[in-house]
């Protein structure tokens, strides 16, 4: 069995995340993806929002309908542990940006090289305006995920545009939009 490892917030889970699990599972031949949540993820450590549980409840009731989709909860933090024992690592390109950067492994090029050796294969979702960003080692796919997506996220939802919000999570009431 092929598995890929999506991690994010998913607060909330958007049609660009299932937009982009799909494209990952059809275009890598996965027979499971599975969206995973950080009980405290890495760089959102201040973010308050709906409870990691309430969210992986949102994702169980979005594979209810994709039966190659997987839904956990992880203490793991960083990428490379989260994808420990899958095929591939699915991330957007600003994700992608984050684990090439030597900042988030306190300057060390050479503690990033180390993560870059370890990971999976990976599968990057555009995210304009992230460029796929060098080093691009030959194991790194760019997905083909359709260009209306791009502008998609979890922040803009929670500012207003609901309809980017997965509709699993729409019927919840656990995000309303800020004003």
């Amino acid at each position: 069995m092929r598995t890929g490892a999506y991690p994010g917030s998913f607060d909330p889970p958007t049609v660009a995340h299932l937009a982009v699990a799909d494209a990952a599972r059809r275009q890598a031949g996965l027979d499971r993806v599975d969206l995973i949540i950080s009980q405290v993820a890495l760089g959102k450590e201040d973010r308050h929002g709906p409870a990691p549980s309430a969210r992986l409840a949102v994702l169980e009731a979005c594979r209810a309908s994709r039966p190659w989709l997987g839904a956990r909860l992880t203490s793991a933090r960083l990428l490379v542990d989260i994808a420990e024992g899958y095929d591939v690592l699915i991330v957007g390109a600003d994700k992608w940006a984050q684990l090439v950067d030597p900042a988030w492994y306190g300057g060390s090029q050479a503690a990033r090289d180390d993560v870059l050796r370890r990971v999976p294969a990976v599968l990057v979702a555009p995210r304009p305006p992230h460029p796929l960003p060098a080093p691009s080692p030959p194991r790194v796919t760019l997905l083909e995920v359709d260009v209306a997506h791009g502008p998609v996220s979890s922040t803009a939802v929670r500012a207003g545009r609901l309809e980017w919000m997965a509709d699993e999570a729409a019927g919840t009431g656990l995000w309303a939009p800020r004003r």
